[in-house]
């Protein structure tokens, strides 16, 4: 005759195995959301364009065969549409899409949207959600959309 019962020491010879299986189906999940993410954001094949001084030959810069857009992304994650004399405030990416549409409509932009680039300058404390945002929807509109760093001497003669 035991003090404890030999149906409660019964209830303990045997492993739970429902809680692995969840905690399975969780780590898969999980994965496989990963997967679906990196691909959607590194699947663009995005090229940075390194813009170097006027000095220097640049793949866009002084060919005529391109007309180059330029825009920008501060840290505040505003959208700025730079022109050689001025700096205008664009509304979010629906009026980079509009404005992009619009000089495209009055002739301001060539008919063939592979003859515009449209080069990102991306603050260096910008966040990621809004740089992300102005890529898809720039490429949504049909242009080619390049993110740049703009050539700093100081850190050249530094090396």
């Amino acid at each position: 005759m035991s003090i404890i019962p030999e149906e409660e020491i019964k209830r303990f010879g045997s492993v739970n195995l429902a809680p692995m299986v969840d905690f399975l189906f969780l780590i898969i999940a999980v994965f496989a959301t990963l997967a679906v993410t990196k691909a959607a954001l590194y699947d663009n094949e995005i090229k940075l364009v390194k813009v170097q001084p006027a000095s220097e030959s640049s793949p866009f810069i002084g060919q005529n065969d391109y007309y180059i857009v330029n825009l920008s992304v501060n840290q505040e994650g505003q959208y700025k549409w730079i022109t050689e004399f001025n700096e205008y405030l664009i509304d979010g990416v629906k009026g980079i899409q509009s404005e992009l549409k619009k000089q495209l409509d009055l002739g301001l932009l060539p008919k063939e949207k592979e003859k515009t680039k449209v080069l990102l300058h991306i603050d260096k404390d910008a966040k990621w959600e809004p740089i992300a945002q102005v890529i898809f929807s720039v490429r949504q509109s049909g242009f080619e959309i390049h993110p740049v760093y703009d050539y700093d001497e100081e850190l050249s003669s530094a090396s």
